[in-house]
């Protein structure tokens, strides 16, 4: 099978698998308000005839990886990155609470190769994430790939970084969530140790998109070579009340953006 067919396949089975399992996504509540009305249906029917949708239909990639706040680690929370990669070095993401009908928009993310971040001014440096812990630890995964793909994925993304920014708190993992974006948009950072994630989330999130985080940190053992050491891998560390550990290949670069 040639290549560009094998990756057709892929992408098929992907998009295919994504409907046949969006249902378990759906179970979530709804936002308030009044149900649509019949005018407001057929606004839609005419936008979806009329208007485009090339940004959001380009936004193909599907990412879910966990994240805490930065200036406050114990809010933590799951999202689903749709992402746009626009070149080698820069991917805009969409940030969803799932990947139903009823997932609710919570934020956005840029991610840029080492390349580019090392470009950045100093202080523009410190809004952005390490993400080498979320590749070699099994946390950020693609679900539906096939692994040999999510890995070569997972191989692009080394030694990359995301700014990310919360704007909704929808609950996770038994923590109670808002019925609209209310507030400041929250700075959101990595995990970057064993340990920092809250257990409640990591067993909800493992049981809810079938995924054995450990079992995916052993296939990406080959990939720890490539890790080098990142700038804001340090920044959280000795803030959860739980004992951390570190992980082999995460390292920091040299502790400038410490709190």
């Amino acid at each position: 099978m040639k290549p560009p067919l094998l990756f057709s396949v892929i992408v098929i089975l992907a998009f295919l698998s994504a409907h046949a399992l969006a249902a378990g996504e759906d179970a979530r509540p709804g936002v308030p308000g009044d149900e649509k009305t019949r005018r407001t249906r057929l606004l839609e029917a005419g936008s979806n005839m009329l208007q485009t949708d090339a940004p959001p239909d380009r936004l193909d990639l599907h990412l879910v990886g966990p994240h805490p706040m930065k200036n406050d680690p114990a809010h933590q929370m799951d999202a689903h990155h749709f992402c746009q990669q626009m070149n080698e070095d820069f991917a805009q993401c969409a940030l969803f609470d799932g990947d139903g009908e009823k997932a609710r928009l919570t934020g956005i993310e840029y991610i840029i190769s080492e390349k580019l971040f090392e470009g950045l001014p100093q202080d523009e440096q410190t809004y952005w994430h390490p993400h080498n812990y979320e590749i070699l630890s099994g946390t950020l995964v693609a679900p539906r790939l096939p692994g040999a793909a999510e890995k070569a994925l997972m191989r692009s993304k080394m030694n990359s970084y995301g700014k990310t920014w919360h704007v909704w708190s929808t609950g996770m993992a038994g923590q109670p969530g808002d019925a609209l974006p209310l507030g400041e948009p929250r700075l959101a950072w990595s995990f970057n140790r064993d340990g920092e994630i809250d257990p409640a989330l990591l067993k909800e999130r493992e049981q809810r998109l079938g995924i054995d985080s450990r079992e995916r940190r052993k296939a990406r053992l080959e990939l720890r070579d490539m890790a080098r050491p990142q700038e804001g891998v340090d920044s959280l560390k000795g803030q959860f009340d739980r004992p951390t550990q570190e992980l082999p290949g995460v390292r920091d670069k040299d502790g400038r953006f410490q709190n």
